[in-house]
């Protein structure tokens, strides 16, 4: 009987030893553990909400001047810069919608005609703006675009005579109000900043002189201008930051 309760007693101890000499074993004689990475998912870009940037670039003046009469500076390329603030609408996911403003000063002297008489007319464009509304596609950061709308001239109009004094004068047609098309590609480089390239044409119509009597048979001219901008926005997102979806 002792030596069965002996025996009895001894199992039962190296019950006790042994998971305690288990938790006493280093870390890599235990089994691994092993956790599976998340799935990778693209970043959702969100075009939808407010923007307001700047842009720089170049204004070419296309106008068809009263027939055969000598011209000075133009069609001649001319510096440009701005500003532009909108606001974009995007669903379906990939279309985006949109209204933009914007306002151009250029620099330098549109151009001149020069009458047989010696009269000088001068039709120097200081500014281009417009309000136009977006279409575009897009793909994650990129955006393709196409716009359209109104346009208006800031136009500072002379006409003098061969001995430089001024005379005055009347022109029929609006060389301030036209409309404008255009399009570009806008690229989303971090969550709130976008860069991008457009070109804009503007069209202004056709004039022709009404007064004086000697220079109504010249006939009309046309206003247009075409413009290639670079430009940069920063954008006030409704739908939160650019994140990953896992």
């Amino acid at each position: 009987m002792k030596k069965f309760l002996l025996a009895t007693v001894a199992l039962v101890a190296l019950g006790a030893t042994v998971p305690a000499l288990a938790a006493d074993l280093p870390a890599r004689q235990r089994a691994p553990v092993y956790t599976k990475a998340p799935a990778y998912a693209a970043p959702l870009y969100n075009w939808t909400g407010f923007y307001i940037g700047g842009h720089l670039g170049g204004v070419f003046s296309s106008n068809t001047n009263f027939g055969g009469l000598a011209t000075g500076n133009n069609g001649n390329g001319r510096f440009l810069g701005g500003l532009q603030g909108g606001a974009d609408y995007q669903f379906a996911p990939n279309w985006v919608i949109g209204a933009e403003a914007e306002y151009s000063w250029i620099g330098g002297n549109n151009g001149s005609s020069i009458f047989p008489n010696g009269s000088i007319y001068n039709n120097n464009q200081r500014g281009l703006g417009s309000v136009t509304g977006r279409f575009g596609y897009t793909w994650g950061p990129g955006l393709l675009y196409v716009k359209g709308g109104y346009a208006f001239a800031d136009n500072n109009e002379s006409l003098v005579s061969g001995a430089g004094a001024p005379v005055a004068f009347g022109l029929t047609g609006d060389r301030s109000n036209g409309w404008t098309v255009g399009g570009g590609l806008e690229y989303m480089f971090t969550q709130n900043w976008s860069g991008k390239i457009e070109y804009q044409y503007y069209n202004f119509g056709s004039s022709s002189f009404s007064t004086p009597a000697a220079l109504v048979p010249f006939g009309s001219f046309r206003t247009d201008d075409h413009v290639v901008k670079a430009g940069i926005n920063y954008r006030f997102n409704w739908g939160g930051p650019v994140v990953a979806k896992y």
